[in-house]
């Protein structure tokens, strides 16, 4: 797929501007608002709950992805990808379950491609433009319904929303007011060296610090890998969602958030951190013992 053309970059990161600091005001204001209903929904709800919104958000967010493609003329199968990306992420309620979840789903999909509605490559191009959104947003993001059900796992889903969002926030207000050096222009060209070494630093602070107060008891060694891990992860995940949008040249997925974009726009590190995070959870710690 060749890389769109004609779309606009931004404004230059050499100074402020008046546009960039509004859309920090609205990516504030939105967290205010949203994080202490996430916050509610994982201490003060049932399980179920927050499974139900997982389930919610990973569905919006294919659709956000496959409507994306769809939108530069890439043949998808969108309601397949919102309903059987809805069951994978489901069925991590039972991660024994989750493996042949997405193997029904892919069989599924591959078993689609087989009616009247396209021919040559465009018959595989929309299996595999589909199966990429479920796996890349469905199946990534239902890690943190296993992380949640993992012992002390509500304090660990605190500990991945907490470093996360403190390390996104720092890596867009430095780069916003302090950005020279581009990261990768040919990926995200508002993303600066400035930013993500601030986005590692309070990733990094924000996990060594919430020991005191968000998670009583966690070590010093498991906060200093896991400052690390998310902080630089969390960024990959970023640099993935931007390129994926760059190659249908699109700037954000969706308008759902004020100052975020998309949901799918909102939860780019999330979809890289959950995975990291329960599986050095469940592996990791035990290997460094």
């Amino acid at each position: 797929m060749s890389e769109a053309r004609g779309m606009r970059l931004g404004a230059p990161v050499d100074a402020p501007t008046p546009s960039r600091m509004t859309e920090l005001g609205k990516r504030v204001l939105s967290t205010i608002v949203l994080v202490p209903i996430f916050v509610w929904i994982l201490i003060g709800g049932p399980a179920w709950l927050f499974t139900l919104m997982i389930v919610g958000v990973g569905m919006l967010a294919n659709w956000e992805f496959t409507r994306m493609f769809h939108r530069a003329g890439v043949p998808v199968l969108r309601e397949a990808g919102l309903l059987w990306g809805g069951l994978v992420t489901l069925a991590f309620v039972r991660p024994d379950r989750a493996g042949a979840a997405l193997a029904i789903v892919v069989l599924g999909l591959l078993a689609a491609s087989l009616d009247r509605g396209a021919a040559g490559p465009a018959r595989w191009q929309r299996v595999a433009v589909t199966l990429l959104g479920v796996c890349y947003v469905n199946w990534l993001l239902g890690h943190a319904i296993s992380l949640r059900a993992l012992p002390d796992g509500v304090h660990w889903v605190l500990l991945l929303v907490w470093v996360t969002c403190i390390g996104e926030t720092a890596a867009y207000t430095v780069g916003s007011l302090l950005g020279r050096h581009k990261l990768a222009p040919g990926i995200s060209p508002g993303k600066t060296v400035e930013g993500a070494t601030a986005q590692l630093a309070a990733s990094l602070l924000a996990a060594l610090t919430a020991g005191g107060w968000l998670f009583p008891g966690l070590r010093l060694r498991d906060a200093l890998a896991v400052g690390v891990l998310l902080g630089v992860l969390g960024q990959v995940g970023d640099l993935v969602e931007s390129a994926l949008k760059r190659s249908v040249g699109t700037k954000d997925t969706g308008h759902v958030i004020p100052g975020h974009g998309g949901i799918l726009d909102r939860i780019d590190g999330f979809l890289f951190n959950a995975p990291v995070l329960f599986y050095y959870v469940t592996y990791g710690r035990a290997w460094s013992a």
